[in-house]
């Protein structure tokens, strides 16, 4: 693929044994790279959001153990035994960080066996890296064989570039919807408590000049109604094996919405999301994070002293409510139980899109928009 075609942002950058995170908390006002050179500056980096999207945190995860395997000092060094002991701590720190993201698992995972076979930590996970970025591109191929022309579409929360390795996965489908010609416009839902629509999306949809209308999240349903939403698009933190999405808080809202207002409704996620060992939503854990981000915007009260609040960072929505799930190895229908398993089993990535089963090339590297050196304010 022609590198021009390709988005321009990059939410992380491995570079001279270091880990670069864009903080993406700082966004859109301020452009700061954070420097990464321990497996806990890396945990810090994920826990705390200045990365996030479940795609980019495996990512930075994995490069999060070649800094481990690069911490062991003294007799670490030379016994294989205490070096996978500081590495299990490293993969314990890292895997804490986030709980409901299963892409952050199964990168671990993957470098664990790594170590265990006494591979190459820094070429796995660029591999994991390289992956994501070329399964985003063909997720949205797939996604945008989904899509007429002259198509309106909604997405919630953040899945672009920021939440991944390369064009990302709700986003990604945009993107090559727009890029096809086919788009009108995107409705971006501002996403409370944490803005990711209103901050990251908007920002990202900004700087690849695709069309769009940011929209408060109560609004979603007004606009259902009186505007003609040809689809929705979401990403996605895990899916269970019978179909149940997690997703960002909001999410299973606005299916509700979309199933009484006869509006497709997909998720868009890479096959490392789906977790077959997770039977079904119900067995999801939902991270509840700080009720600061409630009842504060942007570090300004905005409810009385003392307000009592809940914040669960996710929510997860049925799988009868999602009309297919878009993967880089084509989209997933209902049963999702059977679809699912089915993609599972395919090679790593099918040569064309394929339409929703069930009922119902590579690519030269990103060019970096944001220069990884130093501070830059948007002015």
């Amino acid at each position: 693929m022609n590198v021009s075609l390709l988005p321009k942002t990059r939410a992380f950058l491995w570079k001279k044994n270091k880990l670069l995170l864009l903080d993406q908390r700082l966004l859109p006002n301020r452009i700061l790279w954070r420097t990464c050179r321990t497996w806990q500056d890396v945990a810090k980096g994920i826990r705390d959001m200045v990365v996030r999207g479940a795609p980019a945190i495996g990512c930075v995860a994995a490069y999060g153990m070649v800094l481990a395997a690069r911490q062991t000092s003294g007799e670490a060094r030379h016994n294989v035994a205490a070096r996978q002991k500081q590495l299990e701590k490293g993969f314990d720190g890292l895997l804490k960080a986030r709980p409901t993201a299963v892409n952050l698992r199964w990168a671990l995972e993957r470098m664990r066996r790594i170590t265990r076979e006494g591979g190459n930590l820094e070429q796995e996970a660029a591999r994991i890296e390289a992956e994501d970025r070329e399964a985003n591109r063909r997720m949205g191929e797939h996604g945008a064989s989904l899509v007429d022309s002259g198509a309106t579409l909604m997405t919630h929360c953040n899945t672009g570039s920021l939440a991944t390795a390369g064009l990302g996965t709700a986003f990604g489908v945009i993107w090559t919807v727009c890029r096809q010609g086919k788009l009108k416009k995107v409705l971006a839902t501002e996403t409370r408590p944490y803005l990711q629509g209103a901050r990251l999306t908007a920002w990202e949809l900004k700087n690849e000049r695709i069309p769009f209308e940011l929209i408060t999240d109560s609004m979603a349903a007004h606009f259902m109604k009186t505007e003609k939403i040809d689809a929705i698009f979401v990403g996605a933190d895990r899916i269970a094996a019978n179909g149940d999405t997690a997703n960002k808080i909001g999410t299973y809202s606005l299916a509700v919405l979309a199933a009484h207002h006869h509006v497709p409704f997909y998720v868009a996620a890479s096959m490392s999301t789906v977790d077959f060992s997770t039977p079904d939503g119900k067995a999801i854990p939902i991270e509840e994070r700080s009720v600061d981000e409630v009842v504060t915007i942007g570090g300004q009260r905005m409810a009385p002293k003392g307000t009592k609040a809940r914040h669960p960072a996710f929510d997860v929505t049925p799988a009868v409510l999602i009309s297919g799930i878009v993967t880089e190895r084509g989209v997933a229908g209902r049963p999702y139980i059977t679809s699912l398993h089915a993609l599972a089993s395919m090679e790593r990535f099918s040569s064309t899109p394929s339409p929703v089963s069930g009922e119902g090339s590579g690519e030269g590297p990103l060019t970096p928009a944001l220069s990884p050196v130093g501070e830059r304010e948007i002015r």
